[in-house]
């Protein structure tokens, strides 16, 4: 994005004041009118409209201006009548002190809370980044993109996670799904993503891989005790891939997750036959994970998503037909198609998702497309 985006020199501070003008032309239209009508008609009262106003767009300082600026016309209302001592004008002068400095009040306490609010999302971004390390644009031969939706207000992350990483001879991918959303599940989620990073070098095979993660989340359960408020199970659903440099077959192993969608050009979408074991962190006899393959193909793309994808529901109570949408943008790469379903996918919700949503989309070139100078590994993790 090199070019000069639109307004880029545009400023908050310079739209208050441009918006000064309303203000400011009230107090004079008020005034003006109050002294050309009658002297039983009495429209200075109306003046507290102004800081009221302001205080939807400016701080504290414009706004105790303008009601400094209230106050004045009042008074010159008062004596331009001859009025100013009595004791009517005095109380109106009074009033219109006491509701503006109530106004200037709000104003603190709001710019105080939009600055506590600004706090919060820098650390939850933060936090964001340090427990779901962004996935590069590509790992080893194949070309990747990602996307988190948190469904808490004002929060950039939740209970979803995703994690990649090269191993000798192929790339390991996990996506899953922790019970509940939220900072509730960001313990679980990291232990997890942890578990992961260091379990996917040690085990040679997926389900062994399945095993070591379902281990690693009951001492983990184990451990910790379930925040205050908080029962029923909790349990984390992951759906392992390997994705082999050598051939196109990609092994899986669910535990509990979704199966991913297979996009082929051409508009074609299948869905992967997959035989899910219960999910992690149950604490039931150690379940027996299955290998799932399939056929990964030149020009295809793997979109692996969470459950808040598929849950998601418009204003009719539909859920969201998500291999349908996709099917309409089987063509583009992962960045272009993740834009689109993003933008599908809030606007079948209205705007706002019911639980938190990862999605991971994996593309792998042509032969003859993939560039040369990318054939290293390169590490998610780097």
């Amino acid at each position: 994005m090199g070019g000069r985006q639109p307004f880029a020199g545009w400023r908050p501070w310079q739209s208050s004041r441009a918006l000064l003008v309303i203000p400011f032309a009230l107090i004079v239209v008020i005034t003006v009118v109050d002294i050309l009508v009658p002297a039983d008609v009495h429209l200075g009262p109306l003046l507290v409209i102004a800081p009221a106003i302001t205080a939807s767009f400016a701080g504290p300082r414009l706004t105790g201006a303008v009601g400094l600026l209230a106050v004045a016309a009042q008074v010159y209302i008062g004596w331009h009548f001859g009025a100013h001592f009595s004791r009517n004008v005095v109380v109106q002068i009074v009033a219109l002190a006491v509701l503006s400095f109530l106004i200037v009040c709000f104003c603190v306490v709001r710019e105080r809370r939009e600055r506590k609010l600004a706090q919060v999302r820098s650390v939850a971004e933060a936090a964001q980044h340090v427990l779901l390390w962004p996935l590069p644009d590509r790992i080893g031969p194949l070309r990747t993109a990602c996307l988190y939706l948190a469904a808490e207000d004002e929060a950039e992350i939740g209970g979803d996670l995703y994690a990649a990483t090269r191993t000798e001879g192929g790339t390991r991918v996990m996506i899953g799904d922790v019970r509940g959303k939220g900072l509730a599940a960001i313990g679980e989620a990291a232990l997890l993503l942890g578990a992961f990073r260091e379990a996917a070098h040690q085990h040679t095979s997926l389900p062994a891989l399945a095993d070591a993660l379902d281990q690693s989340v009951d001492r983990y359960q184990a451990e910790f005790s379930e925040p205050e408020g908080e029962v029923g199970e909790r349990f984390v659903t992951a759906l392992l891939l390997e994705i082999s440099d050598d051939d196109h077959i990609t092994r899986m192993t669910s535990c509990g997750h979704p199966p991913p969608l297979l996009l082929s050009p051409g508009h074609s979408v299948t869905v992967p036959s997959l035989h899910p074991a219960p999910p992690l962190g149950l604490g039931l006899m150690r379940p027996a994970h299955t290998l799932d393959v399939f056929t990964f193909q030149d020009g295809d793309t793997l979109v692996l998503y969470t459950d808040g994808v598929v849950e998601a529901r418009d204003r009719a109570g539909e859920f969201y037909p998500f291999a349908q949408r996709a099917a309409q943008w089987t063509e583009c790469n992962p960045k272009a198609l993740l834009h689109h379903i993003r933008r599908d996918l809030l606007a079948h919700a209205g705007g706002r998702l019911g639980d938190d949503a990862a999605l991971i989309a994996i593309h792998l070139p042509p032969a003859h497309h993939r560039d040369r100078t990318h054939g290293k590994l390169i590490h998610a993790d780097e």
